[in-house]
């Protein structure tokens, strides 16, 4: 996992793209100018897209192309771009397949807890990304993990993206970023579904981008080790989490700052 994620030997590393794979044309698009702007700042870089989002608010909405056209999506990036990818699985039966592919399985938010999934995400041998419920407490992620490390695999991380709260936004509690580091885990900040606000638009999520580089700021301060974020070269027009998606200019000013902070924080400048 260290040789993937660069961790020592760069600032941060970056896990960006589109929310889901709307087409491979708009996915080589986002993975070439993100690991080129990774390249120039010296970030590791990891492209995410999801073949299937399971848990939209609406069953209109759009899910993506599925296992199999996902899948080879994802492997063009890594053949063309030269890049690993991630990508996340809601099921058990998903995940043999999705690991000869990807070199990062991802575990959603809501599915923190499925003992089944994190095993068996954790046999496939692959790094395993835990996505923090809206719903569990910091301390609470130190199960999730010891779930997967109890299949011998040891490459686990955790990314936080915000805590339901009762005025209808996410909310960070960014001393649980500390008490996720506990872990022994890579602790990761999900810029972008952190500004999220679940529902707002009655069938669809809403959001606030605007407070993704102050978020970002906060957390690199904070010491994690990565940022997670969703972009899109139109952001209106994306297919997914539109209300939050951080256009490709944005996206890299934000990592610029990131960088910053990190090698200040680190002591490397």
């Amino acid at each position: 996992m260290n040789d993937l994620l660069q961790i020592g030997r760069c600032p941060l590393f970056v896990i960006a793209g589109p929310c889901v794979i709307e087409s491979a044309e708009l996915c080589l698009t986002v993975a070439r100018h993100m690991r080129d702007v990774c390249a120039r700042l010296g970030l590791a870089y990891v492209f995410k897209a999801s073949f299937d989002k399971a848990n939209r608010s609406s069953v209109a909405s759009f899910r993506g192309p599925g296992l199999e056209a996902g899948l080879a999506v994802l492997a063009q990036i890594k053949r063309e771009v030269g890049v690993p990818v991630l990508t996340d699985v809601h099921e058990t039966s998903q995940v043999e397949a999705a690991a000869q592919v990807v070199d990062v399985l991802q575990v959603p938010a809501f599915l923190s807890r499925q003992t089944d999934l994190l095993a068996a995400c954790g046999r496939s041998g692959r790094v395993v990304n835990i996505k923090k419920g809206q719903f569990m407490s910091p301390v609470e992620m130190a199960n999730a993990v010891e779930k997967v490390r109890s299949t011998g695999n040891q490459q686990v991380m955790l990314t936080e993206r915000g805590t339901f709260f009762g005025y209808g936004q996410l909310v960070n509690d960014f001393t649980g970023l500390a008490v996720m580091k506990e872990t022994g885990c890579p602790v990761v900040f999900d810029v972008t579904h952190s500004t999220q606000r679940p529902g707002a638009l009655g069938n669809a999520s809403g959001g606030e981008p605007r407070y993704s580089p102050l978020l970002a700021r906060a957390a690199v301060a904070a010491g994690v080790d990565g940022l997670f974020l969703e972009c899109h070269p139109e952001p209106a027009k994306a297919k997914s989490d539109a209300a939050t998606m951080l256009d490709l200019s944005t996206a890299a000013a934000i990592l610029a700052q990131a960088k910053q902070i990190a090698e200040v924080r680190k002591g490397w400048k």
